[in-house]
């Protein structure tokens, strides 16, 4: 994509951010895990249930970053033939391809983790309630929902490249 895109009205600062906090605190957990594991042989494997929950908090924040500003996967061979126009339809088609996709996780999501909030399920390895780790895949899913409404209005008003 050529030349300069718009910034979208909220700051993708924010979701920047919080990645490099949870990029930071799975760098610190490991870290602490190999050196606890190097001095006292003793393992803190428990805390990998927080570094999975941080990656897919990762992932989500990556993939709103990604399709707010248009990086999403294309197969650019088959784009780049189309007229402007196509293009621009087919990027539209795209994200509202995406926000289906992320529309349901936030549905689904949001049910799984209700339902693991009212039947009190607890985690395997730390016993904390399931639903802190789950919550996140609807919040989140909601957000790349918001991120690609908001590039599918761009889209459409010709201001994306």
């Amino acid at each position: 994509m050529a030349g300069e895109q718009p910034e979208p009205r909220i700051p993708l600062k924010i979701e920047e951010v919080l990645m490099a906090a949870a990029m930071g605190a799975m760098a610190l957990i490991t870290a602490a895990n190999v050196v606890t594991r190097y001095l006292t042989n003793v393992s803190l494997a428990f805390t990998e249930e927080y570094s999975v929950v941080l990656m897919v908090v990762v992932a989500l924040l990556g993939t709103a970053v990604a399709t707010a500003r248009g990086r999403h996967i294309s197969i650019d061979f088959f784009v780049g033939l189309m007229s402007p126009r196509r293009r621009q339809l087919a990027e539209a088609f795209a994200l509202l391809l995406t926000m289906l996709c992320f529309g349901l996780l936030v549905v689904f999501g949001a049910s799984l983790t209700w339902d693991e909030y009212r039947y009190e399920v607890l985690s395997n390895g730390l016993g904390t309630p399931n639903w802190w780790y789950t919550g996140w895949l609807p919040l989140l899913s909601l957000v790349v929902v918001l991120r690609a409404a908001g590039r599918l209005v761009r889209v459409l008003k010709g201001q994306a490249a």
